[in-house]
Parts: C-alpha cells; sequence; structure tokens
C-alpha cells in the first residue's frame, strides 16, 4: 500500500510512524494493496489530531481522531478505518451470498402444423393443435449468510462534541458510521443508526 505522511506545525514521532505503517500493512490484506493511505498530523490546542484517508478500489475510507497523544490518536484511528473496512467487506459477501429468486422458464411457441385442403374434399381435415406451456423451475435456496455481529466501543459511538441534525448526518456517512449518539447545541439526546436497508434512523433519548 503507498503511504503519504503529511506533519502540519507538528513533528511525527518515530514509534508513531512505525506504527501507522504497521497498522496499515495489516488493513492492506482487506482493502488491497493497490489502496493508497494518507495520514496528516496536526495539533488543536492541547490535543494530538490524526486524520487518516484510504482510497481502496471499493470506496474510500475516513478517520478523523482527536487524543492527548499522537500515539493514541493513530491507534485509534486505524481501528476505525479497520471497522470500516471489515463492514464493507462483510457487505459485500452478504449481497454475494443472497438466494437466488425462482426462475420462470418459457417453453418456445411450437408451429401448428398446416392442412392443405383437396378440391373435392367432402369433410375437413382435423389438425390437432398443441398448447403453450409455461414451465417454473424452482432453484433450491441457498443457506442464508451468517453475518457477525458488529461490536462497537464507546469512541466510536459517540460523538466528541454537540452537533445539529444535519451534522450528525453528514459526518456518520463521512466516516461510513452504523451508529452515532450524540447532544444536539441544546442539550437533547439522540442516537441516529443505519437501518438494514442502509437508511439513516434518528431516535430521540427523552
Amino acid at each position: 500500500m503507498e503511504v503519504e505522511f503529511t506533519a502540519r506545525q507538528v513533528k511525527i514521532a518515530k514509534v508513531v510512524r512505525d506504527r501507522a505503517e504497521e497498522g496499515l500493512e495489516r488493513l492492506a490484506r482487506i482493502v488491497g494493496k493497490t489502496a493508497i493511505a494518507s495520514v496528516i498530523f496536526s495539533a488543536q490546542k492541547l490535543d494530538q489530531c490524526v486524520e487518516l484517508t484510504v482510497q481502496a478500489r471499493t470506496g474510500k475510507l475516513v478517520a478523523r481522531v482527536k487524543s492527548s497523544t499522537q500515539a493514541g490518536a493513530m491507534k485509534e484511528a486505524l481501528e476505525r478505518i479497520e471497522a470500516q473496512a471489515l463492514r464493507h467487506r462483510d457487505r459485500r459477501l452478504e449481497v454475494k451470498r443472497l438466494p437466488r429468486e425462482e426462475k420462470a422458464v418459457e417453453a418456445p411457441p411450437v408451429a401448428r402444423s398446416r392442412v392443405r385442403g383437396a378440391a373435392n374434399e367432402e369433410k375437413p381435415a382435423k389438425v390437432k393443435s398443441r398448447v403453450r406451456k409455461t414451465i417454473v423451475v424452482k432453484a433450491h435456496p441457498s443457506r442464508p449468510a451468517v453475518v457477525e455481529p458488529h461490536i462497537l466501543t464507546a469512541a466510536e459511538a459517540f460523538a466528541e462534541h454537540p452537533l445539529t441534525i444535519e451534522e450528525a448526518v453528514k459526518e456518520t456517512e463521512a466516516e461510513d458510521r452504523d451508529l452515532l449518539i450524540f447532544h444536539d447545541p441544546e442539550g437533547d439526546l439522540f442516537v441516529l443508526h443505519r437501518r438494514r436497508d442502509g437508511e439513516m434512523e434518528l431516535v430521540g433519548v427523552s
């Protein structure tokens, strides 16, 4: 995997860089070695920030993390990206394992025989016509795929700061989350989660 490191007014520790390369090498086994990764280190006040982006053949994975140390931020970013990659892989496998639908095979039309009448024919000849039939072939459904449940950590589930509903939806889509628990600026608690059909559902917690 090709990796690009960028430091914005901070210095990247060698141990953090080595850990990032090891984690991305492990990630390449899931998304493929042709993927391209970008790691940006920065700082905001007392927080160390890491923005990790992986452009794979199947899509784009993004994780933005703040922590008190570079090593902690890098570790959490790698965990988030790996969780996203596993979810993408599981969804592709689930689609491939869906049972086949019943197929209807229609028999080709049979041409009716033609009988030419004679000039002095007393009675017309009887012609037996064949009826077109539809044959239904039932395919045995394959066993449904068993997808292991994905357990989220507290760091993945909770938003770090208050968000409006629009901001929560955008953050969930950008980071490919399935669950986000957040407070809005007025202090109300909400749960935003992705249903099995892919649609986002918002639940207010009183």
